[in-house]
């Protein structure tokens, strides 16, 4: 657990856990608060009614599976002392692997103009060892959930997470809605902590597969400017058809039935979606995408143009 000061509150949600969760926090941890929820709400509804519960001017967001190191987080809230920002992260490192970054978040989240996720120090699954190479503090497009800093009364704004994403891009989705109010997000290297990661769903598990491809068409209707969103849209469709080719050679067809699923949902719950964008748009003080967002295809990059790291990235088109 977090090492705090005596301004600083812990609450821990709890989705309805049946093992002995109370009894070990009450005496490991006296000093924190329980919140026990009547259901499992996922990631995202049970970090939303635990911050109600807050009453600090920061939130911060920090998995069961991260461990943190000395003064973390003392540097990571350094990054609100820029008026502009509204959401932060640490440096994330692998548990496993401690000198790797950690696939969900490494050194701050990017994505692509079709909506892919990557990372400094990650691109798709291909992940970079640590050597500082990205130790500026600097503006993102996405902080990771695992541990997210973000002023309180800006989460509140947002609505906090979507909670029709139960987990997996819900994070880029909060981070994307902030900027187009107009905020920054950012990382704070000197800031650092390990993540174990994959706890709640296998890299492979066909489940992950559905809300990773669902989570991420959603968000890109909700949150792309009107004069991209066909011409995006149409073309990440078609991107998402051509990736289910190698899971059809390998006959992973829980794997193809997923995504068809996902593109499924997208279809039958259309009316809701598009609901959802209008109120985004009406809410947005920015027509553009933000700066953050990489104008260019990391597919091409990746396997194309075999660029297996960030810095790689800098001479792609």
């Amino acid at each position: 657990m977090a090492s705090l000061g005596p301004e600083d509150e812990c609450i821990v949600a709890d989705n309805a856990s049946t093992d002995d969760t109370a009894a070990w926090l009450k005496q490991t941890h006296p000093k924190a608060r329980h919140v026990l929820l009547d259901d499992n709400y996922g990631y995202c509804g049970g970090n939303n009614r635990a911050a109600d519960q807050a009453d600090g001017t920061y939130l911060v967001f920090l998995n069961n599976d991260v461990e943190v190191t000395p003064k973390w987080l003392d540097q990571l809230v350094k990054s609100f002392d820029n008026p502009k920002v509204a959401i932060a992260q640490p440096k994330l490192l692998a548990a496993k692997s401690r000198e790797s970054f950690e696939y969900a978040g490494a050194a701050g989240g990017y994505i692509d103009k079709y909506g892919y996720p990557f990372c400094r120090g990650r691109l798709f699954s291909t992940t970079e060892t640590d050597t500082g190479q990205y130790d500026d503090a600097r503006a993102i497009f996405w902080a990771s959930g695992a541990a997210l800093a973000i002023r309180r009364d800006v989460f509140h704004e947002l609505g906090g997470f979507d909670e029709d994403f139960e987990f997996h891009m819900e994070e880029i989705d909060l981070c994307w809605r902030a900027q187009n109010r107009g905020y920054t997000v950012w990382v704070e290297p000197s800031s650092v902590v390990y993540h174990l990661g994959g706890g709640s769903l296998e890299p492979m598990n066909p489940r992950k597969t559905y809300y990773n491809y669902r989570n991420n068409l959603v968000m890109l209707i909700r949150n792309l400017p009107r004069n991209e969103l066909f011409a995006i849209l149409s073309t990440r469709l078609i991107l998402d058809g051509i990736s289910a080719i190698p899971l059809l050679l390998k006959a992973k067809w829980l794997h193809v039935f997923a995504i068809l699923r996902a593109h499924g949902f997208i279809y039958s719950n259309k009316r809701q979606i598009l609901a959802k964008r209008s109120m985004e748009v009406s809410n947005r003080t920015h027509g553009d995408n933000p700066v953050t967002l990489w104008p260019h295809s990391l597919i091409k990059a990746y396997f194309l143009q075999k660029k297996r790291s960030y810095l790689d990235l800098k001479n792609s088109k």
